[in-house]
């Protein structure tokens, strides 16, 4: 553990790791209720299977970041552009951040400052879109998200919205979203998914799009490391505009992002400067008063790591692991929707085995697995119940997971599904000693692949 120095000459400054030292060693005297929660975080986070979709591990150097004391710092609008004074140290971090950003997805504009994707998405809907306007995105219950038009969204109540969904098989219905897209003109057509396991045609969005005269937004959220990484086709010079999270996929902090690719320097609609420009004022001061200045000093570190060779392995590993998980799952008699996976997601019917989505999730949890509840397509059961379970590999290649390991965890998924014994759509009956098996497979299974940074 580093000491910190009390020697120092009156008025010397603590360095911004000293400064983090002093606050973990005084949180531990002052508040040790507070300081045992967070390092059973993360003990819990080493010991657990991590199987979801949604996060990713980010680097210690990203926790630090994220930590730094930037957080002391308010300062609203852009580099040398600011409302209040000292930012000097932030307007160089926020350009650095700008910089790596799109460097690592090739974008001609970025925009750092969202607080989340849903953030950047509705700056994106509310610049581009007026009260009322025709939205047109894929379904909620269908692997779409709530900003997407959701009925439950401020999206769905201020925008006319209107969905495509899926074929029968569980592909993206094309057809069927460029018959809605001639038959309603939406002003702005989302690409994207919180819950599809398979390539997106970015291209065949944009020509519909174009026919009807509409903007293409991409949601790369889920999917944004294997965009950077190239596994999966970059929408950037497609889309109008680009949306992603900075935490799902990319080992970044809570956060979200706003590209622009060609379209950067179209004129914007209101005759007001270009697309960029547009974006610009989208996010301040139309949608967002002070950014995070710490959170954009994270980001900046983990658009750095995006540009290395290594991410480039785990992007492919994330997508070799999900295909072999879903392998191993199908092959265990699970009905795996589209029948495999192009990404970091599996979709697993569970109703079809008997249970519903949240029984498979308890029953998981308490088993020392982590997965996620998630609706499938026309599904009859709500949300906090549904038919489906998703399962991702974004940690398990952060873990350098095997092969081998990943035929565990599919091994690990099945043999406690098929031990369950449903009550109801949200209890169930697990013997003891399948939960004691089972803890005792997953604590042998992460033991060989712990979180690197965590460890001593």
């Amino acid at each position: 553990m580093t000491v910190v120095r009390t020697d120092r000459p009156a008025g010397s400054t603590l360095s911004q790791g000293e400064l983090l030292q002093r606050g973990a060693d005084q949180l531990r005297r002052d508040d040790p209720v507070l300081a045992g929660l967070l390092d059973d975080e993360v003990r819990y986070q080493n010991d657990m299977l991590p199987l979801v979709a949604y996060a990713s591990i980010e680097d210690p150097t990203v926790l630090f970041a994220a930590g730094s004391a930037l957080s002391n710092v308010t300062a609203e609008g852009y580099p040398g552009a600011r409302y209040h004074p000292g930012t000097r140290q932030f307007d160089a971090i926020e350009r650095l951040a700008v910089e790596r950003a799109m460097r690592a997805f090739g974008a001609r504009y970025a925009n750092v400052q969202p607080h989340s994707c849903s953030s950047a998405n509705l700056t994106v809907l509310f610049t581009l879109l007026a009260p009322g306007d025709t939205l047109l995105g894929l379904a909620l219950s269908a692997g779409g998200h709530l900003t997407h038009g959701s009925s439950v969204s401020v999206t769905g109540r201020y925008l006319n919205a209107v969905h495509y969904g899926l074929t029968p098989a569980g592909w993206i219905d094309y057809e069927r979203m460029a018959e809605l897209a001639h038959e309603h003109r939406p002003k702005l057509i989302v690409a994207g998914a919180s819950a599809y396991p398979r390539i997106i045609d970015y291209a065949r969005f944009r020509a519909v799009a174009d026919a009807v005269g509409a903007w293409l937004l991409a949601d790369v959220s889920h999917i944004a490391g294997l965009v950077a990484a190239g596994v999966h086709p970059s929408p950037i010079d497609v889309a109008h505009v680009t949306t992603a999270s900075t935490y799902k996929q990319l080992g970044g902090p809570r956060g979200g992002l706003i590209l622009l690719g060609r379209d950067a320097d179209a004129p914007s609609p209101d005759g007001r400067g270009t697309l960029a420009d547009l974006m610009q004022r989208g996010v301040f001061p139309r949608l967002q008063g002070t950014p995070n200045p710490a959170g954009i000093a994270a980001k900046a570190r983990a658009f750095d790591l995006l540009a290395r060779p290594e991410f480039t392995e785990t992007a492919r590993a994330i997508v070799a692991g999900a295909r072999r998980l879903a392998a191993g799952l199908a092959v265990r008699g699970h009905r795996i929707l589209t029948g495999g996976t192009d990404n970091h997601i599996v979709l697993v019917d569970v109703l079809a085995a008997g249970m519903t989505g949240a029984v498979a999730e308890a029953a998981l949890q308490e088993c020392g697995v982590l997965a996620n509840k998630n609706q499938l397509p026309g599904d009859r059961k709500p949300a906090t119940v549904t038919s489906g379970l998703r399962l991702g590999t974004n940690m398990l290649a952060q873990r350098r997971f095997t092969g081998a390991d990943v035929d565990e965890c599919a091994a690990l998924v099945a043999d406690v599904l098929a031990a369950v014994r449903p009550v109801d759509d949200l209890r169930y009956e697990l013997a003891p000693q399948v939960v004691e098996r089972t803890r005792r497979r997953v604590a042998e299974l992460v033991r060989r692949r712990p979180v690197a940074a965590y460890q001593r």
